[in-house]
């Protein structure tokens, strides 16, 4: 089997008597987005900082991109790009000036660094921008370039540490189409975020960290499965048809007040057309129809305990 882009075994770190991560244990794919969730403090960027060299690992045996971190970190420097929560952005300089800075550092001649260069304000949209001072972008454009000097050197291995934060919901979105291309040309992706719609979106594996701990790892379905609570709802107004169908429907939880019924459900197709076909045989039509089921704030939420690190939005399709 091909080597994973990014494999950890009994990850341990400790800060004085705090665990930060207490034994992890991880196996990205190359070619794929692998997103780590947990409330503030739950050890992602830590598990950031230590996969990119930054930090040393107290416990563990950990390789990125083909190479052993403890033996030749070296090596995984020049295999990686790190894109943090914080832009790494000069201001004072212009958006060019940035990249080819950054092209110097990765020891690129001159005429290399500025066919790279510009093949990258090409591609992130900065062509028009990039005589201007950074200081002078928009938030999304900072995190374009961000990311476009991250790429400068080639990696085939990418960590971006909550890259979308602070962002506005338009350059969020066009920040995960760039993340989305970068997989599609086969570069490995290392995401932690805090928005579960960006993983739900963007993540072919998910792994949610919690006290130091993976609490469970999956797809977003297969983490979605493990939260119950799916249903389906019916309200009515007219009192008679209401009654008949609790009748149809004796596994409904009834809300007499407002004259709907909860009707516990997995959100298939197959299930909806039962719950509709037994009203259909009772000659009973609901008026409202409104399916929920788990989403990842309920895993959040199931999994860490954490109500209060990311406000509920419930999520209903209403028909």
């Amino acid at each position: 089997m091909t080597e994973p882009a990014i494999a950890a075994r009994g990850l341990r770190k400790s800060y004085g008597d705090k665990k930060v991560l207490d034994g992890i244990d991880l196996a990205v794919p190359a070619g794929t987005v692998f997103s780590l969730l947990g409330p503030n403090g739950a050890g992602k960027t830590t598990a950031v900082k230590i996969l990119s060299t930054l930090v040393t690992a107290d416990a563990g045996e950990l390789r990125v991109a083909g190479h052993d971190l403890a033996a030749d970190p070296q090596a995984v420097r020049a295999a990686i790009g790190v894109t943090g929560q914080f832009s790494a952005v000069d201001g004072l300089i212009t958006g060019e000036e940035n990249m080819l800075l950054m092209a110097d550092l990765h020891h690129l001649s001159r005429k290399e660094g500025r066919r790279v260069t510009g093949e990258l304000l090409e591609r992130f949209d900065l062509v028009e921008a990039a005589k201007k001072p950074a200081a002078t972008y928009s938030g999304g454009m900072k995190r374009r370039l961000d990311i476009a000097m991250t790429l400068v050197g080639g990696p085939r291995v990418i960590f971006l540490d909550e890259p979308t934060t602070g962002l506005d919901p338009r350059s969020r979105h066009n920040m995960w189409q760039i993340i989305r291309e970068l997989v599609t040309g086969g570069v490995t992706v290392f995401l932690t975020t805090q928005y579960l719609e960006e993983a739900d979106q963007l993540a072919d594996r998910i792994a949610v960290l919690d006290g130091g701990r993976i609490a469970a790892e999956g797809t977003a379905e297969e983490l979605k499965r493990l939260v119950p609570g799916g249903h389906v709802r019916l309200r009515f107004t007219d009192p008679a048809a209401y009654r008949a169908a609790a009748l149809a429907l004796p596994g409904a939880t009834r809300d007499d007040e407002s004259l709907s019924l909860q009707v516990p459900s997995d959100g298939s197709q197959r299930d909806l057309r039962s719950v509709l076909d037994r009203l259909d045989s009772a000659g009973i039509e609901a008026d409202e129809l409104t399916v929920h089921t788990p989403d990842l704030d309920d895993v959040f939420f199931a999994l860490t305990g954490s109500a209060a690190a990311i406000p509920a939005q419930p999520k209903e399709n209403v028909r």
